[in-house]
């Protein structure tokens, strides 16, 4: 096999020294590897008194000068060369050419040349000699080749202490850990004393684990094997607590440390960093100074990024000046950090400036703006910008793919999404976390829930953000059943945090499950986290979602840090329960309170005026919202006004408001007027507002639907079939309607029509019977209100919160509240009829609508019948 080719090398002696290691060709051998069967000599004869045999000194000779020969083409660099002749050769090099081979392949981090000269090695030598196998240690870890290395380890009889640290080393650089840990204590037992460098290796695993209890085992090992004055074990230590989250014990091997370094004041204000102790972490950065110990690129960077945590412009500014005058302003690493501390605040502007102005710029600095725009609200331009890296050929690692992919679930791009996931699938990164949870969340806000269920599958490793991410999904698309099935599951493999907590409460109140919701409520309280972050506004919406508002007052009152979001659940509660008066005085008691109302404030008290026809209280409340509170008002708080006018058959006015209207209306402020010209029979005006609305919303059955009751209410059949013709050719036809009622802990769903409940012939005969006593009572007939050709009732109800209610009459106690939650419109029928079981069998039924929430108790209902008169 010739030679590859090569540069002619500029130093002559190497040709001249290659040149005289051309011996002679050797005698030939015998076939057993080439070497020659040993002769015996006679006893008592020196061995100096015989001859050597002339064809094995030949051999030896050639053997020797082979060895030397790779050993020089190593020490000039000629790796090339050296392998060639390393695998041409028909006999292996002795130990100190192999060594040097190894060494080259390291130094040059030549991996392929490298495995090639392990293979060899691997195959002429049944076991490693301690000075060849160190060698091949050191290279295979430094490829992170950990398999072969531990091959290479286990054939090796002798082992010293630099053996065990390669390994210790190795298997911790490349993630393993805890195989890492379990190799230092192999190293234990077999009796090699640890050195200098063993436990900073050691150290750095505990930490990265994160595993406290062995960290404090391995500092006590430091201490017992006399390493606790060297400064880089001591530094490896206060990173492990840091890490661990143990601040106050690596401030103390900190104070405790006769010699510091620049490492050991890095590792100290890092730790405070890592652990959300910003100001201390910069307190002890300006105790550096003061000590004139002069920061590296490490220190700066570190506190940078820092600086943008505290919110404190003046602080960032004076960061950024000091980091220009120490000379770090042309390194990318700390204008990275720059950019980094500009997001944090919120300086977009700023970071713009940095980014635009850098030289050279790395995926980080990519990375960087993306991230900072998506997190401050500009998910538009963290697209822009990463549509910018592709075109400057940039490769994206992990964290920009995850940025990127937020950016797509804020805006819905479910086109960027796809092409994201199929960039990470093709360069691995799907296996990391953060992209997989990032495509969780794409998936579900772009209403493509079973793509995540397949990507939350497919996941190797799942947190605590993917499962909470699952369950805020299902809940996003109205699939609140199987997201309180998730959460369930998910509590016997991971621990809940808030943000989990807070989604499946939103189920329970979704669905009206208000025993889980407590059950859930019970898990915070054990878990100590029942005043953490939005937890307690969640716990007030599920108790006034479902009914309760004496568990949602006592919430509402044992919560101390009230904010504007707590204030208006209870607003909307009180006017879903038809309490608007006692909404108003809420109100009033918040602004004395001094809490400043918002958006959603204003609308929940409109609502409550529209209910209650409270007109000059509407319009005092949508005049102070503008000139006391400087609050816009916006479509929504135009629609409730409408609805107000209209309700109390003030048509004109209605419409006259409309067409005053600053901002366009839509058809939620049409449809109020619409809806108030059926309740006043105004055909002509409801006319003009329908053919607005089929502009603005043509497929919408809810309106088509509206407009067919305006027209059976007047008693013009022709227009209530034209418009059945356009509703059947636009194919606008309603699923069927569901309801559910939660019963002993278990949720029971129930569909428009649906028969195959097991206990459906039960629920038929008590309603049967419900009917009858209603006619026996001098209820009006039941069927009579179902015999409209087409009306709200059949299209918009479904009537299936009949069977919900008949099932909880059968399957609770006598006196017990039945919770009824349905996700359709209750119709007139269902209301009068719910009014009479409530008088007759002496119970109380909540049943809470896409609308508002009813509560029955003796024939009356909570609503005040307005909109069923």
């Amino acid at each position: 096999m010739p030679p590859p080719p090569s540069r002619t090398h500029p130093n002559p002696p190497l040709l001249h020294l290659l040149a005289s290691h051309r011996a002679p060709q050797p005698l030939p051998l015998s076939p057993a590897h080439g070497h020659l069967p040993p002769r015996k000599r006679p006893r008592g004869v020196s061995s100096t008194a015989l001859p050597p045999p002339r064809a094995s000194a030949s051999a030896e000779a050639t053997y020797s000068n082979r060895s030397a020969a790779l050993r020089a083409l190593c020490s000039h660099g000629q790796l090339a060369q050296a392998l060639w002749l390393l695998e041409s050769s028909p006999e292996p090099p002795d130990e100190d050419a192999y060594v040097a081979l190894f060494r080259l392949c390291e130094w040059r981090r030549a991996v392929d040349a490298g495995m090639r000269a392990c293979a060899h090695a691997d195959a002429e030598h049944p076991s490693f000699g301690l000075r060849l196998g160190n060698a091949m240690l050191s290279m295979l870890v430094r490829f992170g080749e950990t398999w072969h290395a531990w091959r290479v380890f286990a054939k090796m009889p002798e082992r010293d202490v630099f053996s065990w640290n390669v390994m210790v080393g190795g298997y911790g650089k490349v993630g393993f850990l805890e195989e890492a840990l379990d190799l230092y204590y192999r190293m234990l037992w077999a009796g090699v004393r640890p050195d200098v460098y063993t436990f900073p290796c050691v150290l750095r695993t505990c930490g990265g684990i994160p595993d406290w209890r062995m960290g404090r085992e391995v500092h006590a090992h430091v201490l017992r094997f006399g390493f606790g004055d060297e400064v880089d074990v001591l530094n490896a230590l206060v990173t492990m607590y840091a890490k661990c989250g143990d601040v106050v014990a690596a401030r103390k091997v900190f104070d405790g440390m006769a010699v510091t370094d620049c490492i050991s004041w890095n590792a100290m204000i890092a730790g405070h960093f890592e652990n959300h102790e910003c100001e201390a972490g910069l307190e002890l950065f300006l105790t550096m100074l003061e000590n004139e110990v002069q920061p590296n690129l490490m220190t700066i960077t570190s506190v940078t990024v820092a600086s943008g945590m505290l919110s404190e412009m003046g602080f960032a500014k004076e960061m950024h000046g000091f980091a220009v005058k120490r000379g770090f302003s042309i390194d990318v690493a700390f204008c990275n950090s720059l950019i980094q501390m500009y997001t944090s605040l919120g300086r977009m502007g700023d970071a713009g400036k940095i980014f635009s102005r850098m030289e050279t710029k790395d995926a980080m600095s990519w990375t960087a703006m993306i991230s900072g725009y998506e997190k401050n609200g500009f998910p538009d331009k963290a697209l822009e910008v990463y549509a910018l890296m592709e075109l400057h050929n940039v490769s994206p690692d992990d964290v920009t793919i995850a940025s990127a992919l937020s950016a797509c679930a804020c805006l819905g791009r479910l086109d960027v999404g796809i092409k994201l996931h199929e960039l990470a699938q093709n360069k691995g990164f799907i296996r990391y976390i953060v992209v997989a949870n990032a495509l969780l969340e794409m998936y579900a806000k772009s209403k493509h829930i079973d793509k995540a269920i397949e990507v939350f599958k497919c996941m190797a490793e799942k947190d605590v953000v993917s499962w909470s991410s699952m369950i805020a999904g299902f809940c996003f698309n109205h699939r609140s059943f199987e997201a309180l099935y998730y959460f369930r599951y998910m509590l016997g493999h991971v621990k809940p945090n808030s943000v989990t907590f807070i989604a499946a409460l939103s189920a329970c109140a979704a669905t009206g499950a208000l025993r889980s919701g407590k059950e859930i409520h019970a898990h915070i309280l054990r878990c100590g986290i029942g005043s953490e972050g939005y937890v307690p506004n969640a716990l007030l919406d599920l108790y006034v979602k479902c009914g309760q508002t004496s568990y949602a007052w006592a919430q509402f009152s044992v919560h101390s840090e009230k904010d504007v979001v707590s204030w208006n659940i209870m607003l909307s509660g009180f006017v879903a329960h038809g309490h608007g008066d006692i909404a108003l005085s809420l109100f009033n008691q918040m602004v004395e309170m001094g809490e400043h109302p918002d958006e959603v404030t204003f609308i929940a008290l409109l609502c409550a005026c529209s209910r209650a026809g409270m007109v000059i209280q509407g319009w005092e409340l949508f005049h102070m919202m503008t000139e006391k509170f400087s609050i816009v008002p916006n479509l929504k708080h135009y629609a409730c006004m409408v609805d107000l006018l209209s309700r109390v058959g003030k048509l004109t006015e209605a419409y006259n408001l409309i067409n005053g209207m600053p901002i366009k209306p839509d058809a939620a402020v049409w449809g109020a007027l619409l809806n108030g010209c059926r309740i006043h029979r105004h055909v002509e005006l409801g006319e003009i507002a329908a053919k607005v609305i089929l502009e603005l919303e043509p497929n919408d059955v809810a309106y088509h639907v509206l407009l067919c009751d305006l027209y059976t209410d007047a008693g013009k059949w022709a227009q209530v079939a034209k418009v059945r013709k356009t509703m059947r050719e636009k194919g606008l036809e309603q699923d069927n309607g569901c309801s559910w009622v939660e019963v002993k802990g278990v949720t029971h769903a129930f569909l428009t029509n649906d028969e195959s409940h097991p206990q459906i012939k039960e629920i038929n005969v008590v309603l049967h019977g419900i009917y009858e006593r209603m006619k026996a009572c001098g209820f009006a007939p039941v069927d009579s209100l179902e015999d409209k050709e087409v009306s709200e009732d059949d299209i918009l109800c479904g009537h299936s919160e009949r069977l919900a209610v008949a099932f909880g009459l059968i399957n609770t106690t006598p006196g017990s509240t039945i919770s009824v939650t349905k996700n359709r419109y209750t119709c007139q029928s269902c209301h009068m009829i719910f009014k009479a079981i409530s008088e007759i069998v002496r119970r109380e039924i909540a049943v809470r609508d896409t609308k508002q929430l009813h509560c029955f108790k003796d024939g009356d209902c909570s609503c005040g019948d307005i909109g069923y008169g």
